[in-house]
């Protein structure tokens, strides 16, 4: 006779795979809404509304935060965008080049700028003019938050176009030489703009990181009419004694950035089915 199962044996070794992604999956949703009644009944909502979420603070923050923090967040983080995209170009085809200090060069930034907190090179930016008498960057304190967002961002933008570079086939570049361009030009007018095309979607995701890392620039000491998001929330914060405009500025990058990241989603998708 073939061998019965006891009654000894384990209920759990019974059930099928689909079962215990059931049960796995009721236990986990039990568990999330034992949690929600949790904060529900014990949070003082009065007292998270009076300091997190107060009508007449928030209205202080108007029109100022559109007019002046946002427009200066989006330029640090533009300025710094396209100062991280030329020379994260010229540093991914200094590290792909067939001449060794090139290579050598564009390592070491990588690897520096990456390996370093962004705190530490703003920090390092606001100490520039001692450490260089008589310099000074380029349209002031704009000039030093695009620095500083675009020495970060050259360092990942780098990655991103070595990988768009490397994924352009071989024989692009044969056809173009076979038709009489230099290399120079092949590169230029045939492998470049089809490695752009095809990093828009982590480019995006990086102009998203440099728009929340403009909140860095306060450690320049911006003030006035040079504070961005981050530094007018907590200004406004610390004047009225509470958060309330520090959410009111953490809502409007959300206003700004979840587009933005659908977009990269949404150009992410299209590329795949496009392969």
């Amino acid at each position: 006779m073939a061998d019965q199962p006891t009654t000894a044996e384990p209920v759990r070794a019974r059930l099928s795979p689909r079962k215990k992604q059931q049960i796995s999956r009721g236990v986990q949703y039990a568990i999330l809404v034992v949690a929600l009644v949790v904060v529900a009944l014990y949070a003082d909502w009065g007292s998270l509304a009076q300091n997190f979420a107060k009508a007449d603070v928030a209205e202080q923050a108007l029109p100022d935060l559109f007019t002046i923090a946002l427009r200066n967040t989006i330029i640090y983080a533009a300025g710094g965008f396209i100062f991280a995209f030329v020379l994260g170009l010229l540093l991914a085809l200094m590290r792909i080049s067939q001449v060794r200090p090139y290579r050598w060069i564009a390592l070491l930034y990588i690897e520096i700028f990456r390996g370093l907190p962004a705190l530490l090179i703003f920090l390092m930016i606001t100490f520039l003019p001692l450490a260089l008498p008589g310099f000074e960057v380029p349209f002031g304190t704009y000039g030093q938050g695009i620095l500083g967002l675009g020495l970060v961002g050259a360092a990942y933008q780098a990655e991103v176009f070595r990988a768009g570079l490397q994924a352009v086939p071989k024989g692009q570049t044969e056809a173009a030489r076979s038709l009489g361009m230099s290399a120079s030009r092949a590169q230029v007018t045939v492998v470049i703009p089809q490695a752009v095309r095809m990093v828009i979607p982590p480019t995006t995701n990086q102009f998203v990181s440099l728009l929340k890392d403009s909140s860095l620039v306060l450690f320049l000491g911006v003030s006035g009419e040079y504070v961005e998001l981050a530094k007018f929330g907590n200004d406004l914060a610390s004047q009225y004694a509470n958060a309330t405009p520090i959410m009111v500025a953490g809502v409007t990058y959300l206003i700004v950035t979840i587009p933005l990241g659908y977009l990269a989603s949404r150009l992410e998708g299209r590329k795949g089915r496009n392969r």
